[in-house]
This record gives C-alpha cells, structure tokens and sequence, in this order.
C-alpha cells in the first residue's frame, strides 16, 4: 500500500518460462500435500494450509480456507512459503486465474519464485479504515498529518508538506486515538524518529519509528488488537 511497504521481492533462476515449468513439475509430484498461503487484509496476515488437488494446463487448483478465497479475490495473486519437501528454498507466488470463497477452491497460473519479506516485522501493522489525527512537533513547526496505517512500533503518515522531514529527525508526535465504544477520542504523546519520507507530490507518506513509554505502548497495543479484531470481522462479512 501507498508503495511503502512490500511484502516480498520477486526472484528469477533460470528466465521466468522455465521457473515456472520447474515449479509446475514439482507441483505434479506433490498433489495431496498442503501448502501453507499467505495473503494480505489490510495489512493483517491471511494464512492458511491449502491442499494441492491437481495440475494441467500449466494451472495448479487448490482447495484453500474461505478467508484465503476471498482475499486472493482481492489481491488476484497468492504467496506460497516453500515447502519442506521443495528442491529449491524460494518461496512461490502465483496468479489467481480462478478463485470460488464459496467453493473453497482456488486456481493459479504463472508461478513464480519469491522472498516473502513480511515475515521480517517485528509488529502487526494495521491498516485504518478513517485515518487518525496526528501532530508532528518539528524544532519551530508543527505538521498535521493523518495516520493511515499503525503498528506499535511506528506509523506511515500522510503529510501535505515535507519541507523539514529529513530521514533521522528525531520529533514529537501527537496521535488522536479513536475511543473505542463510542468514546470520545485520547491523546498520545511520544518522541518518534522519521524513517523514511515516499511521493513525488502531496500528499506524501512519512514513515516514523515510534519510542513509547510503556503507557503509550499500552494504549497504542489496546487500539491495534481491537482494529485487530474489526479486521477480522470485515473479512468474516466480505462477499466477493
């Protein structure tokens, strides 16, 4: 999202066609294994074993969880971590040619090799449905900006202006945290440093590492397991 944040990097061994023909061979020795998927909701993590039913036509089909169904609808692609059993260490991704949540069954073609990356967080990130007001204290300004995505280690901002946010800087943030239950809204002060700044043009995304307290790591982790579960909750419901 907002081409900050990657969740793998694409890898090529031999050209493209044929590391896909060596995947689709491997495949056809490994129909009935399950293979562990990994998606993206908003940020949460979707990952579920699928079991390999078959494979023709350079297509394998898998019979997947419902949750993994529906966001691969969604994504119109799937991770695969690599197997124990595979001859090569890469993990795998594949393009959804068919995809049935009712069905549970899921179609993909052109494989290819793949580093999932995402395993490297070290926090849950969430994305936010309406974005948290945010303050950025600067040494003689201050910066409003809205949080789109949160973890309890920093935050991705969408600031209009960049003109003192160099990579490093340490600063002051003021976040506005939704009360939960209808409850109005609470302040959460913490030093942060920025991390990275990303865009051509405003709006720009500004990417902080937070340094909490424990009281504001408290209230911070309250917020992102409830976003948790609001999450969770929206993917129960999605019809695709």
């Amino acid at each position: 999202m907002f081409g900050v944040f990657s969740y793998f990097d694409k890898a090529v061994r031999g050209t493209e066609r044929e590391d896909m023909l060596v995947i689709l061979q491997f495949f056809k020795g490994m129909i009935g294994q399950q293979f562990s998927f990994l998606n993206y909701y908003k940020e949460i993590p979707v990952s579920y074993n699928a079991t390999l039913l078959s494979v023709e036509n350079e297509m394998a089909e898998f019979a997947v969880h419902e949750y993994q169904a529906k966001v691969i609808t969604m994504e119109k692609q799937a991770l695969i971590y690599s197997h124990a059993k595979s001859p090569f260490p890469e993990d795998l991704i594949g393009e959804a040619f068919y995809v049935s949540s009712v069905k549970k069954r899921v179609i993909l073609c052109n494989f290819g090799y793949a580093h999932i990356r995402s395993g490297l967080r070290r926090f849950v990130r969430v994305l936010l449905d309406e974005p948290i007001d945010a303050e950025l204290q600067l040494e003689y300004d201050f910066l409003k900006g809205d949080i789109k995505d949160i973890s309890l280690g920093g935050a991705a901002i969408s600031v209009m202006s960049i003109e003192h946010l160099v990579p490093g800087l340490d600063i002051n943030l003021l976040m506005r945290l939704p009360g939960l239950a209808g409850n109005a809204k609470f302040e959460v002060v913490m030093s942060a440093t920025i991390i990275k700044v990303v865009g051509e043009a405003a709006p720009y995304i500004c990417v902080i590492e937070f340094h909490a307290e424990k009281h504001s790591q408290q209230q911070i982790a309250y917020y992102i397991n409830h976003r948790q579960v609001e999450i969770i909750k929206q993917l129960k419901d999605v019809n695709v």
